[in-house]
């Protein structure tokens, strides 16, 4: 999908919003988007889960490496809209390193200061879908 297609479908049929215009995708979105950094399947997670909006359809998987009670891998997969995927895909890169409870309090605020976007309350769920997935993993060690 290119900018313009998406800032098409944000603002919906017949709207002046231009490329240059106001887009609820900012680059980090768009760039987290198109190439993640997380993506993939992790061999020997020790730690995983996975959860949908059954609102939107989104999908998101999270696997955790955990050693000595530390993150030393995440990885995510899933089938989810552009804001979704870009925030599983800083999840993941935010936890890499952090003890479980310093994991634990990645929160909504900590995904939206490096997506750099302004996201409306209606689509908060995309963003805070996997961070609810991160918490049931670390929870649900296995």
């Amino acid at each position: 999908m290119t900018d313009e297609v998406m800032a098409r479908a944000v603002s919906g049929p017949g709207s002046s919003t231009s490329r240059r215009g106001p887009l609820l995708y900012s680059d980090v979105i768009r760039e987290r988007w198109r190439r993640p950094r997380f993506r993939g399947d992790l061999p020997g997670a020790s730690a995983v889960a996975e959860d949908v909006n059954p609102l939107c359809g989104d999908r998101v998987r999270l696997m955790l490496a955990l050693a000595d009670d530390r993150v030393a891998g995440a990885r995510f997969v899933g089938d989810s809209c552009a804001i979704c995927t870009a925030s599983a895909d800083v999840v993941a890169e935010l936890v890499v390193g952090r003890s479980r409870v310093e994991a634990l309090t990645v929160d909504a605020a900590d995904v939206l200061a490096v997506l750099q976007a302004d996201i409306r309350p209606t689509r908060m769920r995309c963003v805070t879908l996997p961070l609810s997935v991160l918490a049931a993993a670390l929870k649900g060690k296995r």
